[in-house]
């Protein structure tokens, strides 16, 4: 199944739904990531394609979730048209399965930290709120931001399934919302279908797409359906803007990795490794240092 999400309404309610086993899978294998950081990057990453679906074109938005565990920052990129980019500062935690048996998420990211989301409008100032963090489960935390730093009280579910090979079996969310004129009946039949629902990953891996997902949480209701966008996992990265970041390191920096004879700058979000040898270092240093008559 392709990586998909889809956008539908209910009598005052909002909901976005999103199938993610792909790019997950991409970025995992990229980042050579433990179970652990597996799902709490995925989750990361679902959980910032479900904010981006509310943004305009041309917009951004960034989550991080800086807790005290030992998997440390967790970052996701997302833009409304579908892509995201994401990474974690330590991929290679492990720690046993939690109480319930299941991957000890809220261990790796830990209770005390911040949620931070910015949101980039194309504007000199950019919209950023934290949170702090509730649980360490990204869902409950992403759910708990909303209500405190924005006001907008939500509900949303995020899953990682992880394979015995380490492979991601499943993964997704979904993003609920009631809007201003929902009405008491409406909120009291949804909260009891949220109650009944198992998790994401359940309905994932037994096969439903995103819109499928909708009608389970919906059930009884009338949806209306709207947009469906294909999701993918994609850096913007790029060698002219690793140059700017060399540049950024000032003339002594460049001088020290011309006399070590080259260069080698990892990006972050897609582990893609950039070569310079000392003359392209040299040329750099010349083009940008080299004052100008």
């Amino acid at each position: 199944m392709k990586d998909h999400l889809v956008k539908a309404t209910v009598e005052g309610v909002r909901i976005f739904s999103a199938v993610t086993t792909n790019l997950v899978n991409e970025v995992v294998k990229r980042h050579d990531c433990y179970p652990v950081a597996a799902a709490a990057l995925g989750r990361t990453m679902t959980g910032a394609l479900l904010f981006a679906a509310n943004l305009k074109n041309d917009e951004a938005i960034t989550i991080k979730i800086q807790g005290d565990g030992p998997l440390g920052k967790i970052v996701a990129d997302a833009v409304p048209e579908g892509f995201t980019r994401g990474y974690v500062d330590n991929p290679h935690v492990d720690l046993p399965l939690n109480s319930k048996g299941k991957i000890d998420v809220a261990g790796g990211v830990g209770r005390n930290g911040l949620v931070s989301v910015t949101r980039f409008t194309g504007l000199k100032k950019n919209i950023v709120g934290s949170a702090e963090i509730v649980s360490g489960e990204i869902a409950e935390d992403l759910t708990n931001y909303l209500y405190v730093s924005e006001q907008t009280p939500s509900s949303i579910g995020l899953g990682v399934l992880v394979d015995t090979d380490l492979t991601i079996k499943a993964a997704g969310g979904f993003f609920v919302q009631p809007l201003p004129n929902v009405s008491e009946d409406t909120l009291n039949r949804l909260e009891s279908n949220l109650c009944a629902v198992n998790s994401v990953t359940d309905f994932v891996a037994s096969g439903l797409d995103a819109k499928e997902i909708i009608k389970k949480i919906f059930d009884g209701f009338d949806i209306n359906f709207s947009t469906t966008t294909d999701l993918q996992f994609r850096c913007h990265c790029s060698r002219e803007k690793i140059e700017g970041v060399l540049m950024s390191l000032g003339r002594d920096d460049l001088q020290s990795l011309i006399d070590d004879g080259h260069a080698e700058v990892n990006c972050q979000f897609c582990g893609k490794k950039y070569q310079f040898t000392s003359e392209e270092l040299k040329s750099l240093q010349k083009n940008f240092f080299t004052p100008k008559h």
